[in-house]
């Protein structure tokens, strides 16, 4: 991508009007260049994706199996001799639909309508790493844009003072940055990384009770530098930038780094806003569970409804505990559920409040489910074969079940759902063509769903 090229008599006349007029020149005409914006009309503006790292049991959350439940005990060939063994607590029946879901989710069963479970999921590998990877990025074996990449490059952002890709507490580990990562698309569309799973304790800043003075969280506002120093150091890079820009061939890394530096710089002002979460009610607090015993990830869902209001356009939170229940599964499955399940209750009930939720598509997936056999000390191994996601609001059907898995919950049969065709579904549902959104690179052109997917036509509303 080439940024307008302006000379040195330009650069001076003009600097003196500010940051301003260089950054919003050059950002237009990245604009231009990035953001054809939708193919046709969207039923979704944002994405918010829950992103549950482990692979949830869906035979325990989602996907009602009475022939498993019957079997238990047996140990067929097909499976080593491994005892098969039902849900760890019965399904049950949650809201007008009828939607089967696990009770160990008794706030998220008050958005069973709001809901549409896809339980015909499918990927390419058992592994967590690549699964993890190729769920982001449609590929386990190349390095590749990630979903919210894709999505910025077609959609652009609404808020320039903000990236338009956030991602709160990803993983270090399971393929790491490639997981919101931009490769060959332009930088700008890259995710920017908002705490970690190695530290936790960084949302404590957002707290009201946090009366330290200054910004909200650390290393926002530059303390060394003034407004103006500032400004002055930024004209002089972006004249720089120009000048190199001149002499050669256009250089995609500087175009990349004066982006990054322009935004760092605008979002002094906003960032701080939008994530200090002091001027939230305790009615809303309390909604999220926010104060009560473990809370990270409640603040998570909280910053993700309050970045979706400021206009970012994908936001992906990770969870903070693993659904990877090899063992005692029982036990664990209990304290996974209860670490989500009032914080995405909370969070589906406030976008729906503030008429948001009709056009933001929430979206819970893991990289895989687990099989329908004891793994272990009752625990269950991984299983890529058939398992279910779900998702709510941005113009999918509320309530509804899509697709299917064998009677025993291990492979997908009835409208399979491989990772490229939700991808599909997604992008669709942004009111973006996945054959049509591509990039060429060395001379090849490049699209998320590779050379397949399908469009779900049955999920949307």
């Amino acid at each position: 991508m080439d940024l307008p090229s302006y000379d040195r008599r330009q650069i001076l006349q003009r600097g003196g009007l500010g940051l301003g007029w260089l950054s919003f020149s050059a950002l237009a005409h990245a604009a231009s260049a990035t953001t054809p914006g939708p193919h046709f009309p969207a039923r979704a503006r944002r994405v918010i994706f829950l992103s549950m790292r482990g692979g949830p049991s869906h035979v325990d959350l989602w996907d009602h199996k009475p022939t498993l439940e019957k079997a238990t005990g047996q140990t067929p060939a097909q499976f080593g001799g491994a005892a098969l063994v039902g849900a760890v607590q019965p399904l049950v029946q949650r809201g007008r639909s009828g939607l089967w879901m696990s009770p160990l989710m008794p706030h998220l069963a008050r958005h069973a309508d709001d809901l549409c479970v896809i339980n015909s999921m499918h990927t390419d590998v058992p592994n967590h790493a690549p699964a993890f990877v190729q769920m982001h990025t449609g590929s386990f074996q190349f390095v590749r844009p990630s979903l919210g990449a894709w999505t910025l490059y077609g959609l652009g952002s609404e808020n320039q003072n903000l990236p338009g890709f956030v991602t709160l507490n990803p993983p270090a580990d399971n393929g790491g940055a490639r997981n919101y990562g931009s490769a060959f698309l332009p930088s700008a569309c890259q995710g920017t990384r908002m705490g970690g799973s190695q530290i936790p304790a960084l949302y404590a800043a957002f707290l009201k009770q946090q009366q330290t003075p200054g910004p909200p969280m650390k290393n926002i506002a530059n303390e060394q530098l003034s407004k103006a120093e500032q400004r002055a150091q930024l004209r002089l890079i972006r004249a720089l930038g120009q000048h190199q820009q001149a002499s050669q061939v256009a250089a995609p890394e500087i175009d990349g780094m004066l982006h990054a530096f322009e935004l760092a710089f605008r979002m002094q002002s906003q960032v701080p806003e939008t994530l200090d979460l002091s001027g939230e009610s305790q009615a809303t607090l309390d909604l999220y569970g926010i104060g009560q015993g473990k809370d990270a990830f409640a603040r998570q869902c909280l910053l993700a409804r309050r970045l979706a209001e400021a206009g970012v356009r994908f936001i992906e939170i990770a969870s903070t505990e693993s659904w990877d229940h090899h063992t005692l599964i029982q036990e664990n499955l209990a304290k996974t559920c209860g670490e989500t399940d009032r914080p995405i209750a909370a969070l589906l009930s406030d976008l729906k409040q503030r008429g948001l939720l009709r056009d933001t598509l929430v979206v819970w997936a893991g990289e895989f489910g687990r099989t329908p056999y004891m793994q272990g000390i009752d625990g269950r191994d991984h299983n890529h074969k058939g398992f279910s996601i779900w998702m709510a609001g941005g113009g999918v059907k509320g309530g509804h079940t899509y697709g299917a898995t064998d009677d025993l919950g291990y492979r997908a049969v009835e409208d399979a759902m491989h990772i490229h065709d939700w991808h599909a579904t997604v992008l669709h549902l942004l009111g973006l063509d996945h054959t049509r959104l591509r990039f060429n690179y060395g001379g090849r052109d490049f699209r998320l769903t590779e050379t397949s997917g399908q469009v779900a036509h049955g999920l949307i509303a």
